[in-house]
């Protein structure tokens, strides 16, 4: 997939989620939140699908997988946050929203560890 199928496939499942999110918040659908984070759920799906085959592919050619596999952790972070916040806003469950969040703010504090790894230089000495 070329990167402007993905940018614009990015942009059609967001955009449809937040179409679906004003609406629910307007009161004009009562459907479930569940629902209305289909389309989030469908596009981690299909990154899920997407990173699961160049994993699968570099680690055939004896790639060192451990950055993919974060991408892995932190798609399932994504997905648990999703998943806790729905429970929540449904009211199935009483957890705290500070126990909700827990998942989004190690994903968030990952990234950053991450995005500080790849922008300062590696010192070779």
């Amino acid at each position: 997939m070329s990167l402007a199928q993905r940018v614009l496939l990015t942009w059609i499942f967001s955009l449809v989620f937040l179409i679906l999110l004003v609406l629910k918040l307007d009161g004009k659908v009562k459907w479930s939140w569940f629902l209305i984070f289909l389309p989030v759920w469908i596009f981690d799906s299909i990154l899920l699908l997407m990173l699961g085959v160049k994993v699968a592919g570099r680690c055939r050619a004896g790639y060192d997988p451990r950055l993919k596999l974060w991408y892995l952790l932190a798609l399932v972070m994504k997905v648990g946050f999703c998943v806790t916040l729905c429970a929540r806003l449904e009211q199935l469950t009483n957890l705290r929203l500070l126990i909700i969040c827990v998942p989004l703010w190690t994903l968030l504090t990952g990234a950053l560890i991450q995005l500080g790894y790849n922008i300062l230089p590696q010192h070779t000495d």
